[in-house]
């Protein structure tokens, strides 16, 4: 019970965090997705956003701005010349307030004005006026969608700076299927973190990461396992593909969500673990081996279930798993190698000994032995070991946080 509520509070944390003190204005068109725009108010809001909404004369015919104001804990714009509810010319106010602009649903119409720099309504003027990074999520038919002229509009803003995401494939509100569907709330908040924190560290980078504990079969229901929850390897990925890298994840988990922009490859034990990340370390720039590694499989997988009736005793022989880490370390030829030393004594000296016996850029060590690190929880302390010697010590913080300083520091040694 007490973990559980730590957890939830870490949560809670994690997720203010991802906003906080960020002004973000949202405008809202008249397409028949603008009822889905209130989930992304709402969520923006409770990670720490000040979010304020314009609304289209359509799309307040759709969904009540009022909805909108209950939402975001501000009065929502929808006429340009109604009563200016702030402390200068209301438009000009929202534009140099913003911290990210997004528009959310984009119909046709307003990636049309915007593209051609028309400004005759609340949310085009404001959007001209912004000097904010501006996130644009079309939602519109499909035809529509493909016309030449939508698409020509579309790269139109991607050549001046606007991102444009890409919408869903799937059932339309016209009943039809196809491309054009709204994208989903955690898509649309992942880029827009990705446009405020985001520094591109690791363009044009290719980094796979490991993540997750590896289980040996005893028999087909029991298995030899790891405490391992998979968080601080999906943590690192998120990180990185914040970062603009092309990151794909080697998973030995599927309860956790693969972060937006994630390739992921499932994997179960170590020599399928070990198969994968040899296949794609060649072309890798960036390994990380995060993944909780069994050292040791049953030498014989039973068929059946073994019967408890049958054995008064049960004697398992177990062999060694092959050593992935320290086989990419002796095939490495430019990529940086990172590995993880999870030690209940001795840490730095024992991280210090893994470093150079599999030839490591970079080791993250921790005692998992300590409240608040290690597997299965939401945070980790951790120490990281260079190449050169060298060592930093970090306190407790979420396996987010400690992701993203993986990153930087990898991408500082770079």
């Amino acid at each position: 019970m007490e973990r559980s509520l730590m957890n939830g509070a870490i949560e809670n944390r994690m997720q203010k965090f991802m906003f906080e003190g960020k002004h973000i204005v949202v405008g809202i068109t008249g397409g028949i997705a603008a009822y889905k725009a209130a989930e992304l108010v709402s969520q923006l809001r409770q990670r720490g956003a000040d979010v304020h909404c314009i609304m289209t004369t359509h799309a307040a015919k759709l969904v009540s701005p009022i909805t909108f104001g209950e939402l975001s804990g501000h009065d929502v714009t929808v006429d340009m010349f109604a009563n200016i509810s702030h402390w200068d010319v209301e438009h000009i106010a929202l534009a140099r307030l913003a911290d990210l602009f997004l528009i959310a649903p984009a119909t046709a119409n307003i990636i049309g004005k915007v593209a051609c720099g028309i400004a005759d309504d609340m949310l085009s003027t404001t959007v001209m006026a912004t000097k904010a990074p501006v996130l644009v999520v079309p939602a519109m038919n499909t035809n529509m969608y493909e016309n030449p002229i939508v698409q020509r509009n579309i790269q139109t803003l991607r050549e001046v700076g606007y991102t444009v995401m890409e919408p869903e494939e799937g059932h339309l509100a016209c009943n039809t299927s196809g491309k054009g569907r709204f994208p989903k709330t955690e898509a649309i908040l992942a880029a827009a973190e990705k446009l405020l924190f985001g520094r591109h560290l690791l363009r044009g980078k290719k980094v796979i990461v490991s993540a997750g504990g590896t289980q040996e079969n005893i028999d087909p229901v029991r298995y030899i396992g790891n405490r391992s929850s998979g968080r601080m390897g999906y943590a690192i990925a998120r990180a990185a593909a914040m970062e603009d890298a092309d990151v794909t994840l080697v998973s030995c988990t599927k309860e956790l969500p693969v972060p937006e922009g994630v390739s992921v490859c499932y994997v179960q034990n170590a020599r399928e673990l070990k198969k994968e990340m040899d296949a794609r370390f060649e072309d890798s720039d960036i390994a990380i081996m995060a993944a909780a590694v069994s050292d040791y499989r049953t030498k014989t997988e039973a068929k059946q279930k073994i019967k408890k009736e049958a054995h008064d005793a049960l004697q398992i022989e177990l062999e060694l798993n092959p050593d992935i880490l320290y086989g990419l370390g002796q095939k490495k030829t430019h990529q940086f190698l990172v590995g993880f030393a999870a030690e209940t004594n001795d840490v730095i000296e024992h991280g210090k000994e893994k470093l150079v016996r599999k030839n490591l850029d970079m080791l993250v060590a921790n005692d998992v032995s300590q409240k608040g690190a290690g597997f299965n929880v939401e945070t980790n302390i951790a120490s990281i070991l260079y190449r050169d010697h060298t060592m930093e010590q970090f306190p407790i913080m979420t396996k987010e946080e400690l992701g993203r300083v993986i990153v930087e520091k990898i991408a500082e040694r770079l």
